[in-house]
């Protein structure tokens, strides 16, 4: 077992990974709109969405991996209406490639975020 550490995504700010990789599969950590640096975008949920998927990316590349690896993503949104709005950037994030999916509403996202999106690869 193996702990990913990266610059390239936002820290883990309590106790837990930013991800943590077993027998070549990586279970990343849920992400909302902070960039790496740690400040949180705010926003819609278009400009956190568009961080969250920032994110994502900077996780598979300080992995040495890329949007191909992955093979499950899990959507939680504060607000079910933007369905929408989510799934028009998630669909030109992954357009080559389909991960599965799930998408759910949820009753809080911690910082007051409107998405978190948390994902599983296969190195």
């Amino acid at each position: 077992m193996q702990t990913i550490k990266t610059d390239q995504a936002p820290p883990a700010v309590g106790f837990y990974s930013q991800g943590i990789e077993v027998d070549g599969l990586i279970f990343f950590s849920g992400q909302i709109g902070f960039t790496p640096r740690g400040e949180f975008v705010g926003g819609s949920v278009e400009d956190q969405t568009v961080q969250v998927l920032k994110n994502l990316d900077g996780l598979l590349n300080g992995s040495d991996l890329n949007r191909k690896n992955v093979v499950k993503c899990t959507i939680f949104l504060q607000d079910i209406n933007d369905f929408e709005k989510v799934n028009t950037l998630y669909a030109g994030f992954f357009h080559e490639h389909l991960p599965a999916r799930s998408c759910v509403e949820v009753a809080a996202i911690p910082k007051g975020a409107l998405v978190e999106i948390e994902m599983i690869a296969k190195r």
